[in-house]
């Protein structure tokens, strides 16, 4: 029967939903396999340390911080919104 109140932990629950699905997104974008010797982006050399580290990188660090900075300002979640915007 549907009382109109979230259960015990409702809350709780989708915000653990959420960082579960940012997790499964982020992994869906990791590569895997072999990584490029040179930066798709600029052509620059990318160290063997970097490519024994990041499987399959394809951009050197200057690149992929350009590309995190575009991601990071284009999205992500309100946390210190309402309690209704952290339910989204």
């Amino acid at each position: 029967m549907a009382t109109g109140w979230a259960g015990d932990g409702a809350v709780q629950d989708q915000i653990d939903a959420t960082v579960k699905d940012g997790i499964r997104r982020v992994r869906s974008r990791l590569r895997a396999g072999p990584g490029l010797s040179r930066c798709e982006e600029c052509d620059e050399p990318i160290p063997a340390a970097r490519r024994e580290a990041v499987p399959g990188v394809r951009l050197c660090v200057a690149c992929q911080e350009a590309q995190d900075r575009e991601a990071g300002a284009a999205g992500g979640y309100n946390r210190r919104g309402s309690k209704d915007s952290q339910l989204r």
